[in-house]
């Protein structure tokens, strides 16, 4: 079931509190089904979802459309942001009242809320990310040898990712490097500006890959244990994987799709070498509903946990209606 969404021309005033998903297909997203029984459960009495669909990369007037309209309409309370989050920053920086230090230091969006009569801009997923990422990398995964992370997409999610997997505070157990590789060079060179502002002594490589067969040769250079992590968007924005069928995991390491719906050609390349591989194989289910959960609660002002029965709660009621 596909539910009906907004364009950035179809946009029209809430009737009830609104928590709009700004994103490309958002009307097929397991959040449609999920929402409803978060927001019983959250008391959060009358509230509703709103995808807003917005085609990649598109116009700047688009996006400021958006965030005009979530500003000035009382009713709609924020956004989660997917896809969109670089560009959403960059075409509205300006319209926001507060810019939290994640999202000005990562250039992105990924949350809009409203506080005090204020719009806040926010930037969840260093948080969500590394939530995701202690739920299936046991402690100590990267101190026992000398894995590598690649992370395929230089968008919001890379960066969220590679900062937190290159934190000083883990010590030992980080990478010893993280391989950022991207179809464009400017996303790269964003990318390389932000990590040149962490406090990190992480060494960081940056690949030009216009190819599916680049991205097999660097996967090739990998050594065992390593993360490799399908960030593109391409299995649910777009068709297809940023790998061929002939591109080789690493022997027992982890490959993680953030996507969890479409047509998942990467997980299914990582689920046929499985075996053979020793792989762990993760889908993009848990790095969901961590990121769901910590917009909800910011943008309803609601204390959600990151763990423990009610955050395990939470996450039944999202398994018992994914399709």
């Amino acid at each position: 079931m596909t539910f009906p969404t907004f364009s950035a021309d179809t946009l029209r005033a809430a009737e009830v509190p609104t928590l709009y998903f700004i994103g490309v297909t958002t009307g097929s997203s397991s959040i449609q089904h999920v929402f409803p029984l978060w927001a019983d459960a959250l008391g959060l009495d009358g509230a509703v979802l709103q995808g807003i669909d917005l085609p990649l990369h598109a116009p700047r007037d688009d996006y400021r459309r958006v965030v005009e309209f979530i500003a000035a309409d009382p009713l709609s309370l924020g956004a989660l942001v997917t896809t969109h989050k670089i560009d959403l920053y960059d075409a509205c920086s300006d319209l926001f009242d507060e810019i939290d230090p994640f999202a000005r230091l990562m250039g992105e969006t990924s949350c809009i809320s409203k506080r005090d009569g204020r719009l806040v801009c926010h930037a969840k997923d260093p948080i969500s990310s590394g939530l995701a990422l202690d739920a299936f990398v046991p402690e100590g995964w990267w101190s026992q040898s000398q894995a590598h992370a690649l992370s395929m997409g230089a968008g919001g999610s890379t960066i969220a990712i590679s900062w937190y997997l290159s934190r000083r505070e883990s010590g030992a157990d980080r990478p010893a490097r993280i391989v950022v590789t991207n179809r464009s060079e400017a996303r790269l060179d964003h990318l390389r500006e932000i990590h040149a502002q962490l406090d990190t002594d992480t060494a960081f490589e940056y690949v030009l890959t216009p190819t599916r067969e680049d991205n097999d040769r660097v996967l090739a250079t990998l050594p065992p244990r390593s993360l490799v992590v399908n960030a593109t968007g391409l299995g649910k924005d777009a068709p297809g994987s940023p790998l061929t069928d002939a591109g080789v995991f690493p022997e027992h390491g982890i490959a993680w799709d953030l996507n969890y719906r479409g047509d998942l050609v990467f997980l299914d390349q990582a689920r046929a070498q499985q075996d053979a591989r020793a792989l762990r194989v993760e889908d993009g289910w848990i790095y969901f509903v961590h990121g769901w959960t910590q917009v909800i609660a910011e943008v309803f002002h609601v204390g959600i946990p990151t763990s423990g029965p009610s955050f395990e709660r939470l996450g039944e009621l999202a398994r018992s209606a994914r399709p």
